[in-house]
């Protein structure tokens, strides 16, 4: 067995001193909305993982490799380009909720928007919630 001795993991920060430090002051304010958003879909409260990802919830997974670990079920960083979402393990199988989303860019599990106002936010609740569908139909995800 394997520990990946992943470098994000969940700290002590303050979720809300970190959201209200954003600048600039309407990004903090977009930040907020996600949070909620977030809340709101997962049922979780916010834990930072490492020193720029609100996370919500967890999980534990181990690979057939032999390699585990535990990461964020699902979160969000506010970077300065733009917000990354994250949908574990990926947004492969989202195709039809992403076409409905906005404007958007995507990685292997992140997902790239510029501003809340280039998206439907109702979509993005729907894709927050199919993606914890299908990380939970994996591993159990668990609450911090």
């Amino acid at each position: 067995m394997s520990r990946s001795g992943n470098k994000t993991v969940p700290t002590d920060q303050s979720v809300q001193e970190f959201l209200a430090a954003i600048l600039p002051a309407a990004r903090a304010t977009e930040a907020q909305r996600l949070n909620t958003l977030f809340e709101t879909v997962t049922g979780f409260r916010p834990v930072m993982w490492g020193p720029s990802i609100v996370g919500y919830g967890r999980y534990d997974y181990r690979y057939k490799s032999g390699r585990e670990g535990t990461f964020l079920a699902t979160g969000f960083s506010p970077r300065k380009a733009a917000f990354s979402i994250y949908i574990m393990p990926g947004y492969s199988d989202f195709g039809s909720i992403l076409a409905r989303l906005g404007k958007h860019k995507t990685g292997k599990s992140c997902l790239y928007v510029n501003k809340l106002s280039d998206i439907d936010e109702d979509v993005l609740a729907e894709l927050i919630r199919a993606g914890l569908d299908d990380l939970s139909s994996r591993w159990p995800i668990k609450s911090e």
